[in-house]
């Protein structure tokens, strides 16, 4: 099975491709998806670069993160605004959307819905063989949360002891 995550944003949006056979995960694929100058410019882009992952990739199922408390009403909005797109694109699609907080994403990939991004980064890696370059938050973001939106595929969720690896 072939799952998508994805992390929305106001100014970048996360992607992460991964394969799941059995109870082994694959990396697929990962990046980010750039907003344009305007918020027309911003939505209308990361519609079209989401439709050609997903022509591109053939997934069946898609992890978005769930917008939680924000201090910022406008980048709240506009991050409400692009999630709105994401979860139109998706749905045309026909995937399956599973729906994740942070907290879940954190307890599914690390076993601790309270870990620190670093730690979620850390158990990506290992899940998906990611080198030890930087890689963008938004993308091992969005990749921790196709491997939780992978994990109601083994009795308990996904943590390292559960999973092994492609």
């Amino acid at each position: 099975m072939v799952i998508l995550g994805i992390d929305p944003g106001s100014v970048r949006v996360g992607y992460g491709v991964i394969r799941v056979n059995g109870n082994k995960i694959g990396y697929v694929r990962s990046g980010l998806l750039k907003t344009g100058k305007s918020l027309s410019e911003s939505l209308r882009a990361i519609e079209l670069d989401l439709e050609k992952i997903i022509r591109e990739t053939k997934p069946e199922r898609a992890g978005i993160e769930k917008l939680f408390f924000v201090k910022n009403q406008k980048t709240g909005i506009r991050v409400a605004e692009a999630r709105g797109i994401l979860l139109n694109t998706v749905a045309k699609a026909g995937l399956k959307i599973v729906e994740l907080a942070p907290t879940e994403v954190k307890l599914a990939v690390t076993g601790n819905g309270s870990a620190s991004k670093e730690a979620v980064a850390k158990m990506v890696r290992y899940f998906v063989r990611l080198p030890e370059n930087k890689t963008a938050d938004d993308v091992t973001d969005a990749l921790a949360i196709a491997i939780a939106a992978a994990g109601e595929r083994w009795e308990g969720g996904l943590t390292g002891a559960t999973a092994s690896l492609y």
